[in-house]
């Protein structure tokens, strides 16, 4: 078959048609349109496939070929174009998405959560008075949490109810106290120690309590130590994470390791003691228990109540960062909400 044979012409004339409309298609939907019209089953190239049975017979096997060989170019072309297009786009995003010239996005960076600020800030006020940072183990034997710490079989707290027993001897410690044992039997006095970490309890979820959450405690023994002392250095403690106006009262309760014993408020940072909802017209924001320990406690450890003596206070972590940060549901604390871990930072 001759070069310039009816079929090679109307080949060459379907070629120079497909290359217009491929310069045409500006994405795949039209791509596609433009290969069915050519190579579809009711296309350009399948009408010519068809008048092969038309030429002479020794003319159409070198037809077939002809045809498949200008098949392949076609496919070639298509293919091109299709890259071509693809590069395109991409190249479109490019310039859409980025801009060298604008200045970076900053890195989302975090921060230290509000509970660990807080005890952090409390921590650093006791060891700069010389106390010493211990921490013990969140499960701890019902001796160390109740019986040495003057706590009789039949207290409440001493109930599953409140409680969460792992078994008879094991609890889930119920405060940092029972570390004021391990210390002060592994230690002669005189000893200052402050003690952080989680505690549990069986409290019922709300605004104000928490089945697990943090304490610190702070243990002084020592000769000619006195309640004045406490107060000193709670009211200390208020100042440094709440401000040099603040004032700490105590009003007299009961705890069964301490004698005699108190609840320790201090003004409420929101109002300054006039009264406001954070503190509920009070102008008094309660933290936690103090007093002069037992002289249970202190013979059950070895120690002679008559030579030495001491005081000690529990303050619940989340209530000051509570206070400190204006909240109003204490539950915050744990949900781990970006956007309020954002504002308290």
């Amino acid at each position: 078959m001759t070069p310039d044979s009816p079929l090679t012409e109307q080949l060459g004339d379907i070629e120079r048609a497909l290359r217009a409309e491929l310069s045409q298609a500006q994405n795949e939907d039209a791509l596609e349109d433009v290969r069915v019209r050519f190579l579809g089953r009711s296309g350009e190239i399948t009408a010519v496939r068809r008048t092969i049975g038309k030429l002479p017979a020794g003319e159409r096997p070198g037809a077939g070929r002809i045809i498949n060989d200008a098949v392949a170019e076609y496919e070639t072309l298509f293919e091109r174009r299709r890259e071509e297009l693809a590069r395109e786009a991409l190249e479109e995003r490019l310039r859409q998405a980025i801009d060298v010239t604008f200045p970076g996005i900053p890195p989302l960076v975090g921060s230290i959560h509000p509970i660990r600020r807080t005890m952090d800030d409390l921590l650093a006020y006791f060891e700069r008075r010389g106390f010493a940072v211990v921490v013990g183990p969140e499960i701890e034997s019902d001796y160390n949490n109740f019986d040495a710490l003057n706590i009789p079989p039949d207290h409440p707290a001493r109930e599953g109810l409140d409680s969460f027993y792992l078994r008879p001897d094991l609890v889930l410690r119920t405060h940092t106290s029972p570390m004021q044992i391990r210390v002060m039997q592994r230690n002669p006095p005189p000893l200052a120690i402050v003690v952080p970490g989680r505690v549990y309890r069986r409290d019922a979820l709300d605004a104000r309590h928490l089945y697990a959450f943090h304490q610190i405690e702070g243990l002084l023994v020592a000769p000619g130590v006195h309640l004045g002392h406490l107060k000193g250095a709670l009211t200390g403690m208020c100042r440094e994470v709440f401000g040099p106006q603040q004032s700490v009262r105590f009003r007299p309760s009961f705890f069964p390791f301490t004698e005699p014993s108190a609840e320790v408020d201090t003004t409420c940072p929101a109002c300054g003691g006039a009264g406001c909802r954070t503190c509920g017209g009070s102008g008094w924001i309660e933290l936690g228990g103090a007093g002069m320990v037992h002289p249970s406690v202190l013979r059950e450890v070895g120690y002679d109540p008559d030579v030495v003596n001491g005081w000690a206070f529990g303050v619940g972590i989340e209530r000051v960062a509570f206070t400190r940060h204006g909240m109003d549901d204490i539950r915050a604390f744990v949900e781990n909400d970006p956007a309020v871990l954002e504002q308290l930072a």
